[in-house]
């Protein structure tokens, strides 16, 4: 008796993908549940299971693009013949045994450790130090750091694109000839929030068993603009302009495979704690590879952290059908001038990228001067003011 393993369907619009990895080789005993293969489409990847105990054998390659319902391998239970297998595939040959995919890292941002509880936000080594601790609490997450490495001959090299990025290269060439995008900027003062975490760290996750990192901030801070500029939570559909009245809020995440962007639903309803709750879940999903579509469809809104890996001004575009991407950046020291002193603090260039089709300039100047009272007044944000 034999099973044909068929590539399922795993969403509207997906029509094919790309088997990344083989989990088990040609020829190999597999039991029911085991992991056989990872797919990646244009939107997710995805694991495919045995469904029952036998020997696989392999019908199409990694790297080989597949269409939904295709028989990619058989698997033969025990004392079965082997001819069954030689009419699904007469050309199939053995597959070398490929090694299991990376799960990829998130940017989704999950506090790391902060600075000790009362902690002075100064200028100087303290600051310092704090403005680091920031960053890295930012970017934790991000990927292993290890550097890329390049074939040992050859000038050049040709792959295919993964179905992935193809999805994404569409998206934003789409974005950039259907809307009007234009980008407008400011600077926040981050001293307030970092000061704020360093004295309620212990505290909060003693009680919600998270930490307290500085997304759930911009989030609060981003629903509250959306609320003072209705206009940049809308849409153009064709003649028509929908506004949105519930505010799902997508965190663009990089990882080894491209860009996603988990969506937090209900952003406006939520707490701190099951706002962090809900990143740490997407951070633990990215890590295991597990993101799944409905994770990053409905988004009203995205926030975009270019600063993880750097950057200290950016001018990020939209995520078609949206109205609206706030790019976050670096926290770096700064002098400011403050009630007539020059002093350092810790400050992050914002960028607001919006549709200026629907958006005016008013608007989001508006929404990026309330984004930027509401980080440097947190005590604001948890107070539901």
């Amino acid at each position: 008796m034999s099973l044909e393993v068929k590539i399922p369907s795993v969403g509207e619009s997906i029509t094919s993908g790309v088997i990344s990895a083989w989990h088990k080789a040609d020829g190999e005993a597999v039991t029911k549940g085991d992991t056989i293969l990872t797919l990646d489409t244009d939107k997710v990847s995805t694991d495919l299971t045995a469904e029952e105990s036998g020997v696989i054998h392999i019908l199409s390659q990694a790297g080989e693009e597949v269409n939904i319902g295709q028989v990619v391998a058989v698997i033969e239970a025990a004392g079965a013949s082997a001819p069954a297998v030689a009419a699904h595939a007469p050309k199939a040959s053995a597959a070398p045994k490929a090694k299991s995919a990376p799960a990829p890292a998130a940017a989704v941002v999950a506090a790391s450790p902060a600075p000790a509880p009362g902690a002075p936000v100064v200028t100087g080594e303290g600051l310092r130090a704090a403005v680091e601790a920031a960053n890295h609490s930012l970017g934790s997450l991000q990927g292993n750091g290890e550097p890329a490495k390049f074939p040992a001959e050859g000038r050049t090299s040709r792959k295919r694109l993964t179905p992935l990025r193809r999805k994404i290269a569409a998206q934003l060439v789409s974005a950039q000839h259907q809307a009007a995008i234009l980008t407008t900027f400011n600077e926040c003062d981050m001293s307030a929030v970092m000061k704020l975490r360093s004295e309620m760290q212990e505290a909060f996750v003693a009680e919600h068993g998270v930490k307290l990192g500085f997304m759930s901030f911009f989030i609060k801070a981003v629903v509250s603009g959306l609320k003072s500029c209705p206009a940049i939570n809308a849409r153009i559909d064709g003649d028509d302009l929908i506004e949105n009245h519930y505010f799902d809020i997508g965190v663009a995440v990089g990882t080894e495979k491209g860009l996603m962007v988990p969506v937090v639903r209900d952003a406006d309803q939520k707490s701190f704690a099951q706002l962090e709750k809900d990143l740490a879940a997407y951070a633990v999903k990215a890590r295991e590879g597990k993101m799944e579509l409905q994770d990053l469809q409905g988004g009203v809104f995205t926030i975009s952290n270019g600063g993880i890996y750097g950057s200290l001004l950016s001018t990020p575009i939209l995520n078609p059908p949206q109205s609206g991407i706030l790019g976050m950046h670096k926290i770096q020291e700064r002098p400011v001038a403050v009630k007539g002193q020059v002093v350092v603090r810790p400050m992050m260039y914002l960028a607001l990228s919006y549709d200026h089709r629907i958006v005016d300039g008013k608007e989001a100047v508006t929404f990026l001067v309330r984004l930027k009272d509401c980080m440097e007044n947190p005590m604001r944000l948890m107070l539901g003011l």
